[in-house]
């Protein structure tokens, strides 16, 4: 008996197997009924003889219900996915195992990749969700009695007052545990049910950080590179939180550090170490803010300085007299697109002639998730796929869709790449910068400037992403 291709297993049922158990046995939760635990089993299994083990070994009443084994493979690697570090299928939280919930719930997370755990309180339950290439998934339930413990747990790792609960508090955990190493920062938010809790797994290893890999064309990359090897001016990276504009600068520091250069950095959080750059950490609350980090570096004799953001008026001004006295600044900023950059600054109050002197390159970032190779699935393309008054910069006559598979988790989508907009300042941008001219569309294609976009689409027509994927970059072209 097989069923349709959308079945989902509700996350407090996962506890009632571990993962050993599920793979072993080729069994999943389905529900209970009558006191008797509903499982799904492999179509084709000696339902007799796995029925009389199963009840042996749970110690209860067990039906089985028979399911596809493409099916039962799917769901199994969705739901309880193989890693040497994951949790075993014990979801639910006891209080007395707060600290080895908490340590395999971070390995677990840093082997699937991911970038954040969230752990969240409601009226009714409490969950644990990660993010995975970019979107959440639920991974847990918490019973609401255990929950108080994991908070006090992740605030006594992170230094933080656990009789706080009003305020929100940030602080910073270093995660040791077998052979994995690493920082997390961890940030606490007071909500209606209780504290919210975010933990960002930092990657203090960068040496596989490569400029060259991150997803720049090759006339991109010239241009980048012109801009980050001259020696004074800006370079500003704009994009969405998430977007990986902290790695590319870390790629460009990486590449800029030589014994011959002094580099000097505020961030917040440090997400990378380099061995031989100054990294200053950002504390507000007693001072130590991007301006005033600014104003020592300044005299701390640099050659390049980077700034983890440009938030206020304060920073933008200091990167702007930093760049004027023969530095060069990298540092990111919250704008929709590379020339956007431009309108943000002086809409800071940066007089228009400040800005044409000191920007020599603004860049746009986004991220894109890559379909899996070992899935995807080749269809005729239709038009009517694009947003209305979209007009393709190449006829493309087929397309990959995502389907899934035990490769990817059954999400259809394998990693990420960067998409880049690289816009190179020259003598006739920055004449246009001081003339207040914000439309220029026309001259940045004379220039052979490739948007956001038409990186994005290059991408989709050579069947790396999706449709879906790309689908917001075309509609805002």
């Amino acid at each position: 008996m097989d069923l349709s291709t959308d079945i989902t297993l509700q996350t407090e049922h996962i506890h009632w197997l571990t993962k050993d158990q599920a793979w072993h046995y080729r069994v999943l939760p389905k529900g209970k009924e009558n006191n008797t635990l509903q499982l799904f089993c492999e179509d084709g299994a000696d339902q007799y003889s796995l029925l009389s083990e199963l009840e042996i070994l749970l110690g209860q009443d067990v039906a089985l219900q028979p399911l596809a084994s493409s099916q039962i493979a799917r769901l199994l690697s969705t739901y309880y996915i193989k890693q040497s570090a994951a949790t075993s299928g014990a979801a639910r939280l006891q209080a007395d195992n707060a600290d080895d919930f908490l340590m395999n719930l971070i390995g677990e997370a840093k082997n699937l990749k991911s970038s954040d755990i969230h752990i969240e309180s409601y009226e009714s339950k409490c969950r644990v969700r990660i993010r995975i290439d970019g979107m959440m998934v639920e991974r847990y339930l918490l019973e609401r009695a255990d929950y108080p413990a994991l908070i006090n747990k992740i605030k006594i790792l992170a230094n933080l007052d656990i009789a706080e609960k009003r305020l929100p508090q940030d602080g910073r955990i270093a995660y040791k545990f077998g052979d994995q190493q690493f920082d997390i920062r961890a940030s606490v938010l007071p909500t209606l049910h209780g504290e919210k809790v975010v933990l960002r797994l930092l990657n203090n290893d960068a040496t596989e950080i490569d400029l060259n890999t991150l997803g720049f064309s090759k006339t991109d990359l010239e241009n980048y590179l012109q801009g980050a090897k001259r020696p004074n001016g800006i370079l500003l990276i704009s994009g969405p939180t998430g977007s990986g504009k902290t790695t590319t600068l870390y790629a460009t520091l990486k590449l800029l550090n030589k014994e011959i250069r002094n580099i000097l950095t505020i961030e917040d959080p440090i997400e990378y170490t380099l061995e031989g750059v100054n990294q200053v950490q950002l504390k507000e609350s007693i001072g130590l803010t991007f301006a005033a980090a600014l104003r020592t570096f300044l005299r701390q004799d640099p050659d390049v300085i980077m700034v983890g953001e440009i938030r206020d008026v304060d920073t933008a001004n200091m990167a702007i007299r930093a760049a004027l006295t023969g530095h060069l600044v990298l540092s990111t900023i919250h704008t929709n697109s590379a020339w956007g950059t431009v309108s943000r600054l002086i809409d800071m109050g940066i007089p228009p002639f400040l800005v044409a002197s000191t920007l020599n390159t603004t860049v746009a970032q986004r991220l894109i998730r890559q379909l899996c190779p070992h899935c995807k699935e080749k269809q005729p393309f239709t038009t009517e796929l694009y947003p209305r008054q979209f007009k393709p910069f190449v006829e493309v006559q087929s397309h990959y869709v995502a389907k899934g598979c035990e490769h990817c988790f059954y999400t259809g989508y394998k990693g990420r790449k960067a998409v880049y907009e690289v816009i190179p300042v020259d003598q006739d941008l920055a004449l246009e910068i001081k003339n207040g001219n914000m439309y220029i569309q026309n001259l940045l294609k004379e220039k052979g400037i490739q948007s956001l976009a038409e990186n994005a689409f290059n991408l989709f027509s050579e069947g790396l992403t999706s449709i879906e994927e790309i689908y917001p970059l075309l509609f805002n072209y």
